[in-house]
């Protein structure tokens, strides 16, 4: 490829594209850490657990009061409905999807297999917008839940009353800081946060049984008033599917346990294409993160519902978006409960750092492929700005209130859940498991009701996703746009013949003639040799060698480009090619030979017939359509000097 020099960048264009990686490369880095670890190396599962529990354990800290808040006296049955639907129907789905990609892609990526061409690039997009709703509200959220935490401490609430809007925002700028500097996950802090959370809700939970089992008019109080208001188990159990969607909440991390995949060691056998030990210890890791979380579900729902009075769950009340660290402070006091005020606050923050990192790899990973996304946004730093200032604005919209937020956070995780039983289903249907199929369609259809359910009820997470797909479809869209006369090919190979006729070629004029491949008989090449000779008036003698180009799937952006070459007729030398744009592979390839041979080749092209802008757009769609002055223009910005730029002329 062409290089050009350009003026030295300005220090802070230097520093703010630090890390720029080449999207083109095969495996090029583009997450937000310093280095990906080496292939294979990696960490053991149960400390990789933690890095997934950050987020995942950490909804403990709001879980219980929206549990509370949804259900009331009933939050202990709902819940258990809860860890039913976790253990037997997200395990097993999350289970599936770590087989099927254990590179740590998703279920995002199942589908995208799925569907070819645009559709798919536009269902991956839709897909995406709902993933950023749910990690840009895991780290809002999670923000406001540790700013109600310092709020809410006995020993702050005089000093921080009605600063809990300044607080969320001072957190999620200190995130956005963090990784402005450069964030590195560092699984260690990530094993200590976890343990130490952990260790301290084991206390309060024993604390609030002992309490729960010593007053034993706690128990009777509660079961009568259950029987007084629902009347018998049926109902009791009937009413608790019906606010089961309201705790979706405490499904999130699945998707999160799948991401961190490549960091699990596995196997010293392991290879990219088979890593067998890393799947089965993400499936260990899933399993475990799944058990450890139910028991705290079930736990801290009972003691919380029987031991907190119901108007302290509400908005203003000292239970609000903090149930068990009220548990702490009532029964273990005001230095235990600090203790646990400032664990849960550091658990939230990381929590939303690992949300932050997981924006940063999943962006990355799909929209560079699409050419959906601006050259800036390779970079880590100017998309944590993009992100911290969206964050910004989402606090603001639900002034960093951690009930209002629940909503739209249940919706991003609800759609991601169903979209992979939608996958995981698909995948055993081809693999004809018929079983497997049925068990999947089942959770598909019971998390795709609880989607509509949560839609229904709390329509703030949907409108929140509509908007990140519609700010993603726009800015993708016209991005595409902006960049449509990029010399996209990262790379261009030629086999043994076509590098013999290039160095034939090379002793002499090197004509190309761009042909659009149709019968490819002996008439059609003699046809278009004349036509050329006529158009640009050429004596006979000159020879030229034919470019065909055959466009693949047009709604691919970058990609390497082979070039094979073959004599049809015994005659006619004919180059042909794969890609997914005409102009930019003819460009790429006219670059690629002068570098080569230090010749300035010349391509002919004849005029496409039609209107411009029709013509443009099937270009900008489906690859074709305006070759010949899209070849030039993509010539003339990979290549500023005139005198080295390939020569095209178009009669």
């Amino acid at each position: 490829m062409a290089t050009t020099e350009h003026p030295p960048p300005s220090r802070l264009r230097t520093w703010m594209l630090e890390g720029l990686s080449d999207m083109g490369k095969q495996g090029g880095h583009t997450g937000p850490h310093a280095q990906p670890e080496p292939p294979h190396k990696g960490q053991r599962w149960w400390r990789v657990m933690c890095l997934t529990g950050v987020d995942y354990f950490s909804t403990l800290g709001y879980q219980p009061g929206i549990a509370a808040l949804a259900a009331g006296l009933l939050s202990p049955i709902a819940t258990i409905v809860l860890v039913i639907v976790t253990l037997a129907g997200a395990l097993p789905v999350y289970r599936r999807v770590a087989e099927e990609s254990p590179h740590g892609e998703g279920s995002i990526a199942m589908l995208e297999r799925l569907l070819t061409f645009w559709k798919g690039k536009l269902f991956v997009l839709t897909l995406l917008g709902f993933a950023a709703t749910d990690f840009l509200i895991t780290i809002t959220l999670s923000a406001a839940d540790a700013s109600t935490h310092l709020v809410e401490n006995p020993h702050l609430t005089s000093t921080l009353h009605d600063k809990q809007m300044l607080i969320t925002l001072v957190l999620v700028a200190l995130l956005g800081a963090v990784f402005l500097k450069g964030f590195l996950e560092a699984i260690g802090v990530a094993v200590a946060l976890v343990a130490a959370y952990l260790a301290l809700n084991v206390v309060v939970v024993i604390v609030g049984v002992w309490h729960v089992a010593t007053a034993g008019h706690v128990i009777t109080d509660w079961s009568s008033a259950l029987t007084a208001e629902h009347g018998n188990v049926f109902a009791m159990v009937g009413v608790a599917l019906l606010v089961f969607p309201k705790l979706a909440l405490g499904l999130s991390g699945f998707e999160t346990g799948v991401a961190v995949m490549p960091h699990v060691q596995g196997d010293e056998g392991d290879t990219e294409e088979d890593p067998r030990g890393r799947i089965r210890d993400t499936k260990k890791l899933l399993t475990a993160a799944a058990l450890i979380m139910s028991v705290f579900l079930i736990a801290t729902s009972f003691i919380t519902t029987l031991l907190i009075p119901e108007k302290e769950f509400e908005s203003g009340g000292q239970a609000n978006g903090r149930a068990l660290a009220y548990l702490a402070h009532e029964y273990l006091g005001g230095a235990f409960g600090t203790v646990y005020d400032i664990s849960t606050i550091a658990i939230l923050w990381f929590a939303g750092a690992s949300a932050m990192a997981g924006l940063l790899n999943l962006m990355p990973r799909y929209l560079p492929r699409y050419g959906m996304a601006p050259h800036w946004a390779r970079a880590v730093r100017p998309m944590v700005i993009v992100f911290t200032l969206v964050g910004f604005l989402v606090t603001w919209i639900f002034d960093a209130d951690v009930d209002a937020q629940g909503g739209a956070y249940a919706t991003g995780v609800l759609v991601l859940m169903s979209s992979a039983a939608i996958a995981v289903t698909i995948a055993a249907r081809r693999a004809q498991q018929r079983g497997w199929t049925i068990g999947f369609a089942v959770v598909s259809a019971v998390l795709l009701y609880v989607t509509v359910a949560n839609v229904v009820e709390r329509p703030d997470g949907v409108k929140i996703g509509a908007c990140f797909i519609a700010g993603i479809i726009l800015i993708s869209l016209l991005s595409r746009l902006a960049r449509a006369f990029e010399l996209r090919v990262t790379s261009v190979t030629l086999d043994d013949m076509a590098e013999r006729f290039v160095r034939d070629m090379a002793s002499r004029k090197m004509r190309f003639i761009a042909n659009e491949p149709d019968q490819r008989d002996k008439a059609e090449y003699r046809d278009k040799i004349e036509q050329i000779r006529a158009d640009n008036d050429m004596p006979e003698q000159e020879d030229f060698v034919f470019v065909e180009v055959t466009v693949t799937d047009p709604s691919e952006f970058e990609a390497s480009l082979t070039v094979r070459g073959e004599v049809l007729h015994n005659r006619y030398r004919v180059l042909t090619l794969e890609s997914s744009s005409v102009p930019n592979a003819l460009a790429a390839l006219l670059l690629h030979v002068r570098d080569s041979t230090n010749c300035t080749p010349h391509m002919y092209f004849e005029w496409t017939e039609g209107n411009p802008f029709a013509n443009f757009l099937r270009f900008f769609l489906f690859g074709q359509g305006e070759v010949a002055p899209v070849t030039r223009e993509v010539l003339r910005e990979a290549e500023p000097d005139r005198g080295r730029r390939p020569r095209v002329h178009t009669g």
